[in-house]
């Protein structure tokens, strides 16, 4: 979808970006990370052609960004970025429909289309529809501000730190809308941020950069487990890498498959049962007593279990309550990706 060959970008004869190629593939969520200054904002910049490069070809969708209209490739490209920029005297319906509007589309199609992605992204479109970036909070305004850059139904997303402001439980709550609006839609997503656990939550793929040149690239998973240097370790692991291993898989991938499907709910423990935390030598709980977790917990959130309980099981449950295996605590460590 995105090609970047031998390019290369300098400011005041300093390169920000230096001879690098690059392939981003159709469908898949990539992720820039590296500090401040290392030339991943840059990168984006030149993809539209908000800046041409000194050196090196961009392709987009096989073509060379050159051979476009900047105009119309950006028509083509959603971009996002941290502070929005929303219009503030339009409402947010007419915010939405900015690209639309500029392509012509008929009003029904555009209104219709605003309403469609407001309410994708948790925004009741007769609630929030008519009023007016002020009368939101700064979540919702990022919200519209995905909602705009999607509404043209573009064939790559640019999104440069979008979640920086925000708090972390409101930039958690949006991190998992992007989610599940890119793997429902396949949208080829390119992603710039310096948080390594956002990386780590967000990636199909990370490509790691420093003074304009990839260090490495692979799976969130590849870089925890296989860096290439100390270096590399020291800033996607530090001390967890471990844990955020175990943060990068769910509870369903690491369970002991019940012996028999249970067909009736589990029934709750006693609200003592399950309070009291269990001293090292006591006697083990009754299966109906293990603490009880989903199958789409992380074995992160399963540990942390595990260790505030004082126990070394879980019983996996769905979301009636029926059992469908067991997690041990035995299995989460020394696992392999």
């Amino acid at each position: 979808m995105i090609e970047f060959v031998g390019v290369t970008k300098a400011f005041d004869g300093q390169r920000v970006v230096d001879d690098l190629t690059l392939e981003v593939r159709r469908g898949e969520l990539l992720v820039l990370l590296g500090r401040s200054g290392s030339g991943k904002s840059t990168l984006l910049r030149l993809v539209n052609r908000l800046l041409e490069p000194d050196r090196g070809e961009l392709r987009f969708a096989g073509r060379a960004v050159r051979e476009f209209a900047p105009e119309a490739l950006r028509r083509r490209i959603g971009y996002v970025i941290q502070g929005v920029g929303l219009f503030p005297h339009w409402s947010v319906a007419r915010n939405v429909g900015t690209v639309p509007r500029l392509l012509g589309w008929p009003r029904e199609r555009i209104e219709a289309r605003a309403a469609e992605l407001l309410a994708l992204l948790g925004l009741d479109p007769a609630t929030f529809g008519g009023r007016y970036p002020h009368e939101l909070s700064g979540g919702q305004q990022q919200r519209v501000g995905v909602a705009r850059a999607l509404a043209a139904e573009p064939e790559a997303l640019l999104m440069d730190e979008p979640f920086g402001a925000l708090d972390p439980l409101t930039r958690a709550d949006l991190q998992a809308e992007l989610l599940r609006l890119q793997r429902a839609s396949g949208q080829t997503v390119v992603f710039v941020t310096h948080d390594v656990d956002e990386a780590l939550r967000l990636a199909t793929r990370i490509v790691l950069i420093d003074a304009g040149r990839i260090v490495q690239q692979g799976t969130p998973a590849e870089l925890l487990a296989r860096p290439v240097n100390e270096q590399v370790a020291q800033f996607v692991g530090g001390g967890e890498a471990g844990l955020r291993l175990l943060a990068l898989e769910r509870v369903a991938g690491a369970m002991r498959a019940a012996p028999a499907a249970r067909t009736t709910p589990l029934p709750t423990p006693p609200a003592s049962t399950m309070a009291a935390p269990q001293a090292p030598d006591a006697p083990a709980l009754e299966p109906r007593s293990w603490p009880a977790i989903s199958p789409d917990a992380t074995l992160r959130d399963a540990l942390a279990l595990c260790v505030a309980r004082q126990v070394d099981r879980l019983q996996v449950v769905d979301a009636q309550q029926r059992v469908l295996g067991t997690l041990h605590a035995a299995d989460l460590f020394g696992r392999r990706r």
